[in-house]
């Protein structure tokens, strides 16, 4: 049974990692702006963490489970994570950061998009991190019947988020070339980490 608890756990911890500035979010950006295969690059993307999260929280999952110490491991380490990544956002943002470039219009083939997207992804160790270590490691300390929901929350958070940043970037553009737009998205992705890390913390 959906427990909306848990799948609003997942929603939340997933798009606060998701939602950090990195390549990957630069690159479907700059897709949608230039209005070049969008739609199979944010599938791509979309494809790439579905899969992650479904591996780290079916291997993770049940190694956590079987062990007492692991579970405290990934409740407590997962906080920790949380707090540090939250305060490294707070300090991104106070640092003003810089506005995302969306220059270089040039044409590209499908296959050199896809190519360029699935290196972005698969070649980034944060991604690793994030999707099969910290999130199986956080959904694999909830109950059994609850480990679905976490999931299907931090897939939809993937689903929402690659699709608005593909297919909102065209309209949004003026928007995302101005740095205190990123300074506004830092700093709320560090307030929702630090909520996520109090709401994990309480359920120990």
């Amino acid at each position: 049974m959906l427990s909306h608890q848990v799948f609003l756990q997942g929603l939340g911890l997933g798009a606060s990692l998701i939602m950090a500035i990195g390549a990957q979010n630069a690159h479907v950006i700059r897709t949608g702006v230039r209005g070049q295969h969008v739609l199979p690059v944010v599938a791509t993307c979309i494809l790439v963490d579905v899969v992650l999260i479904a591996l780290g929280m079916a291997g993770l999952g049940a190694l956590v489970e079987s062990s007492p110490f692991l579970l405290g491991l990934a409740q407590y380490g997962g906080a920790a994570f949380l707090v540090w990544y939250g305060l490294r956002c707070f300090a991104s943002s106070a640092r003003g950061g810089a506005a995302l470039e969306l220059g270089g219009q040039r044409l590209e083939t499908l296959g050199k998009a896809l190519a360029t997207v699935l290196a972005i992804s698969l070649l980034n160790p944060h991604v690793y991190l994030d999707t099969v270590v910290l999130l199986g490691a956080v959904g694999g300390g909830f109950a059994a019947g609850q480990r679905l929901s976490f999931a299907l929350g931090a897939m939809t958070a993937s689903v929402l988020w690659f699709s608005m940043l593909g297919f909102g970037a065209r309209r949004a553009a003026p928007l995302l070339s101005r740095p205190e737009v990123w300074r506004l998205i830092e700093a709320f992705t560090g307030s929702l980490m630090l909520l996520l890390a109090y709401l994990l913390l309480r359920s120990t």
